[in-house]
């Protein structure tokens, strides 16, 4: 009787072993499907942006409105055994439609970011080129500034206040967005050396020119002409006067100086402003570029088109074309044609 008893007593217990394991099993499959089975309602890409202002509450808040995650509570809870509230990283985190709690949170965790590509061009002053990166970048525009305005950090890459802007070659660049100020100083430096190749060197000198110089000339060149094909033929013109010892009353220059890019009418009142960007008054280049000159233009100072042009003077057709003449007369007669449709038009 006894042995009957203890007999059924030992099914009754491995029966409620093996249910209990049954339990565990079902009960670690789900919790393992439910870490690692896609955890978003996404169809494509998005990121997930953690600076150093930003807390758990926060990311939680931008997992649900930009990830659109299916289980917060999953997520804390994974979150708290790995203690990740306590020790957030900052960065760029990719969430794909097919990413994992698990996943996810190991790249936050390990601050697996994706990397972010930086653009930048078609840009004037410096207080834009700060504005346009610093949007793209976790340290922000005003960081940006208060390093482009410190002499002791231009000094420290070869440049000064109003040359800095010849450090920055416009491009797409690959880089981290959590990126510091300082580091992304210095990459644009390896940047800015990696285009100075000893054949653009050995061009720049034969002009001869300084490296910031051809930048310089070359902002000139582009804010001249809205033609890219003319830009050979307009950097060979402005040579042609420096080596002749020429002012070279660029009109751009003189709009850099009043402040005002928009004036599509020059008048004497303008030439007649100081400062050192007026190159009506002042010999030789300005102090510093007038614009972040693009790649396409830099190379066309370097190879500048060689002929006896020293006067340009945009088409009356307002093509954004220009007449290039060698005499003074020549040009005159140029200028008229165009004041003239000016007038037609009553552009002041």
């Amino acid at each position: 009787m006894n042995h009957r008893r203890m007999k059924k007593q030992k099914k009754i217990v491995l029966g409620t072993l093996a249910s209990a394991i049954l339990l565990i099993v079902a009960l670690g499959g789900f919790v393992y499907y439910k870490l690692t089975s896609p955890f978003f309602n996404i169809q494509e890409t998005v990121y997930i942006y953690i600076d150093d202002r930003k807390d758990y509450p926060d990311l939680l808040l931008q997992l649900q409105s930009t990830a659109k995650i299916k289980d917060t509570g999953t997520f804390r809870k994974l979150a708290n055994a790995l203690n990740y509230p306590q020790k957030m990283r900052t960065g760029r985190y990719a969430v794909t439609p097919n990413l994992s709690c698990k996943d996810l949170l190991l790249n936050l965790t390990r601050g697996n970011q994706t990397p972010c590509k930086i653009t930048f061009n078609n840009i004037r002053l410096k207080n834009e080129l700060a504005e346009n990166i610093g949007i793209q970048l976790m340290f922000g525009t005003a960081a940006l500034q208060q390093k482009l305005n410190d002499p002791s950090v231009c000094a420290k890459y070869g440049f000064d206040e109003q040359t800095i802007q010849c450090l920055f070659i416009p491009d797409t660049y690959e880089m981290y967005w959590n990126i510091s100020p300082e580091r992304f100083l210095e990459r644009m430096k390896k940047e800015y050396d990696h285009f100075w190749t000893p054949e653009r060197l050995e061009k720049a000198a034969e002009i001869p020119l300084s490296p910031v110089q051809v930048s310089v000339l070359a902002s000139i060149v582009e804010e001249e002409t809205v033609m890219p094909d003319e830009y050979p033929q307009v950097a060979g013109l402005y040579i042609n006067r420096l080596k002749k010892g020429m002012l070279l009353q660029a009109d751009p220059t003189v709009k850099y100086a009043v402040g005002d890019f928009a004036l599509k009418r020059i008048l004497y009142t303008h030439l007649e402003v100081e400062s050192p960007y007026n190159t009506y008054k002042h010999e030789g280049l300005p102090p510093g570029p007038i614009r972040v000159p693009s790649i396409r233009g830099l190379d066309a100072v370097l190879n500048y088109t060689h002929h006896h042009y020293l006067y340009m003077c945009a088409k009356e057709d307002f093509s954004g074309r220009h007449n290039f003449a060698t005499t003074l007369a020549e040009h005159a007669r140029n200028a008229r044609r165009y004041q003239a449709a000016l007038n037609r038009n009553n552009i002041r």
